[in-house]
């Protein structure tokens, strides 16, 4: 699996982009706030509808404009598919593949998975849960239709149970109708906590070789999936809890609460970990994603890295080279001597500069 183009029609800081790559590693060279990231978002944004950054269509949108187009190109299995993409700054996006349009997001699972990795990553253990959750989403979205359909859904259920618990504060008239939005959280969250449980399994099956590896053997990792509440006391649970939610105005109790700990050499590094214990467990759960994903479709993932390198000390970077070979990698960089200093292949690299692109130098793979 690789992406062979992309087209960018009003999208950020893109007038109009057309873009070809190369199946092995791609460098966005150029200053920082240039647009190299932008790039990367637009093809995540492409695979999966959604950006990595969490922004909204209107804000993707090239200022002064009302539209804006993606178009990627990628081979699967030997085959050449195409993915459209268009964002309307006062209306849904709309999607097509191969020039069919689609109605949902799920339907474009499968099709191309991505590995996204930016600076950000690198605090997740030392964030709050929302960012780790976000990790178990991310990952799940993409192996796991059925996850998918289920996220999508309990989403949607806890914004309306929450609507309606603000409602009810006005007035008591349609208190009934919670029996029905907990039967669904009762649903699609149990699916939920039952896929994360079996996720968490298949990280830390993968992600103990990793880390030791990245410590030298000094360290042993292991992740605990913290549910906010168990599957099977889930809708105990929002009932005992009822009068709370009503008082709050908020849904207290569910999956969209959960959390996972991070143990290293049996400490939480979360609250008593280093800032290098803390990177060099983001470093392991990112590279774990990537041998996960692997497993999983039988093929290799599509990696970004965002201005990720400089972020990591010498021996993780020249880990994290050795670990991404053979596999499409896009990285965002303002130089190339972290590459050259590891005898990392420079395949092809792009200048960005402006909201321009151009290819800078052309480079055969090398050996180590």
């Amino acid at each position: 699996m690789y992406i062979e183009s992309l087209e960018l029609k009003n999208y950020r800081n893109y007038e109009a982009l057309n873009i070809q790559f190369d199946p092995g590693t791609n460098i966005l060279l150029g200053d920082n706030a240039q647009g190299k990231t932008n790039i990367l978002e637009s093809m995540y944004l492409a695979g999966t509808t959604k950006s990595h950054r969490g922004s909204k269509d209107r804000d993707i949108i090239r200022f002064g404009e009302e539209e804006s187009h993606i178009r990627l190109f990628l081979m699967r299995e030997g085959i050449r598919h195409k993915i459209d993409m268009h964002l309307k700054k006062n209306k849904s996006k709309g999607a097509a593949i191969d020039g069919l349009p689609i109605r949902k997001a799920s339907e474009l699972f499968g099709l191309i998975h991505f590995v996204f990795f930016s600076p950000e990553d690198l605090n997740i253990i030392k964030n709050g849960p929302h960012e780790r959750r976000k990790f178990m989403d991310s990952e799940l979205c993409q192996i796991n239709r059925l996850y998918l359909m289920q996220l999508s859904g309990y989403n949607k259920v806890v914004l309306q149970r929450n609507k309606l618990l603000k409602d009810l504060s006005f007035s008591d008239r349609m208190r009934d109708t919670l029996d029905i939005w907990d039967q669904q959280m009762i649903s699609y969250g149990q699916g939920i906590i039952g896929e994360r449980e079996a996720f968490i399994r298949q990280v830390n099956s993968v992600l103990k070789e990793i880390h030791k590896n990245i410590t030298g053997g000094r360290e042993e990792i292991e992740l605990i999936y913290e549910p906010n509440v168990k599957k099977e006391d889930l809708g105990q649970k929002l009932l005992q809890e009822r009068e709370r939610d009503l008082r709050q105005k908020i849904s207290t109790v569910g999956p969209h609460r959960d959390d996972f700990c991070v143990m290293v050499n049996g400490i939480d590094i979360r609250k008593f970990g280093s800032q290098g214990q803390q990177r060099s467990a983001a470093l392991s759960l990112k590279l774990s994603e990537i041998d996960l994903v692997r497993s999983m479709i039988h093929d290799q993932p599509v990696l970004l890295l965002d201005d990720v390198l400089s972020e990591l000390d010498s021996s993780r970077q020249k880990y994290l080279l050795q670990s991404i070979r053979n596999i499409q990698t896009f990285i965002t960089c303002t130089g190339v001597e972290e590459f050259v200093q590891n005898h990392f292949p420079l395949n092809r690299i792009f200048q960005v500069a402006g909201g321009t692109v151009s290819v800078n130098q052309m480079c055969a793979e090398q050996e180590d």
